[in-house]
């Protein structure tokens, strides 16, 4: 889908100036203008690093313009082209308890991240989940506009927050719009309770499906299969010596070095009780693209209590193999 469709009519349909903020008919048009499509995009974990590489690809398929990226994001972004500000690492945190200790580097890259946007000068801002570095991101690039003079550049968040699990979580909606010019939902129903409350929002489907494609259509599957997930176990139980009749447990610790280190010792003495009632128990740990996530992960299966396999994240094809042979994930 182009960006242009994404546009809200409120922006795509008029040309004005308001408390100094320089606002175009769309942000193609004005892309026109400058040779170039500038998208700055920020992704603030792994799972948003994975989203946001695949609107990347798609969006060099679908743009009429050359494309230029600024922005933080990981390694998969990183082979889309992103040269990343800092480490995707420095912002990953999660919770007021897990932040508070790091509040000062939070606030450091936040305005680091402010000020690369404006003077890259986007025509697109696109935030992906993270809301609580995003919208801080968002609420002051979008002040900057104003108090500069600045083109403003067209703002989309993707993957809505979870408004309803909040108290008068759908009442806050609203609110966005003051800096959120566009949400891109991936659950259905969600776009439907957005513009009801006032944010224009757009269903664009969830990320595992695109998983579950791509999987399925690198193994030729028919279009019957094609929403059906199914690796090689065969395969994964030659390469990773699984031997007939083992019990095995898929363990997916989270992508945050705060929950992993909270969560891999807790999993560790569930192990430790299991594996006498379970005498052929291993574990398949899959590892988040987090390099504090991956350094803990390595210090902590040697004293793993059952045999263990490392699976790299970042791949499909072998997510589902491992998930083909288990018993549990």
């Amino acid at each position: 889908m182009m960006l242009s469709k994404w546009v809200p009519r409120s922006i795509s349909r008029r040309k004005w100036n308001l408390n100094n903020v320089q606002w175009f008919s769309s942000p193609i048009e004005m892309a026109s203008k400058h040779g170039e499509l500038r998208v700055f995009i920020v992704a603030g974990e792994v799972s948003g690093d994975s989203i946001a590489s695949r609107l990347m690809a798609s969006l060099k398929l679908l743009s009429p313009l050359p494309l230029r990226f600024s922005g933080v994001g990981g390694a998969k972004m990183s082979s889309e082209g992103l040269q990343s500000l800092f480490p995707i690492e420095d912002i990953s945190v999660m919770g007021i308890w897990e932040l508070l200790p790091h509040l000062y580097r939070f606030r450091v890259k936040l305005k680091e991240t402010v000020e690369a946007a404006a003077i890259f000068e986007p025509h697109v801002v696109v935030t992906v989940d993270s809301k609580g570095f995003s919208f801080r991101f968002l609420k002051q690039l979008r002040a900057i506009y104003g108090q500069r003079k600045l083109y403003s550049a067209a703002h989309f968040h993707y993957v809505a927050p979870s408004f309803w699990a909040w108290k008068g979580g759908e009442a806050r909606l609203g609110g966005l719009a003051a800096f959120v010019d566009h949400l891109l939902c991936i659950l259905p129903n969600e776009d439907k309770i957005c513009r009801s409350n006032g944010l224009a929002a757009t269903f664009v489907g969830h990320p595992v499906l695109e998983d579950v494609l791509e999987l399925n259509l690198r193994n030729n599957s028919s279009v019957h299969e094609r929403w059906r997930a199914e690796g090689n176990g065969e395969d994964f139980r030659t390469k990773h010596a699984v031997p007939s009749g083992a019990t095995v447990i898929s363990l997916l610790p989270g992508s945050r070095v705060q929950e992993v280190t909270r969560m891999l010792p807790i999993f560790a003495n569930t192990f430790e009780l299991l594996k006498d009632t379970f005498p052929n128990l291993m574990t398949v740990i899959h590892v988040a693209p987090n390099e504090h996530v991956e350094k803990f992960i390595a210090g902590a299966v040697h004293r793993w209590p059952v045999p263990v396999v490392l699976i790299p994240g970042g791949s499909t094809q072998l997510r589902y193999d491992a998930f083909s042979v288990s018993t549990i994930d």
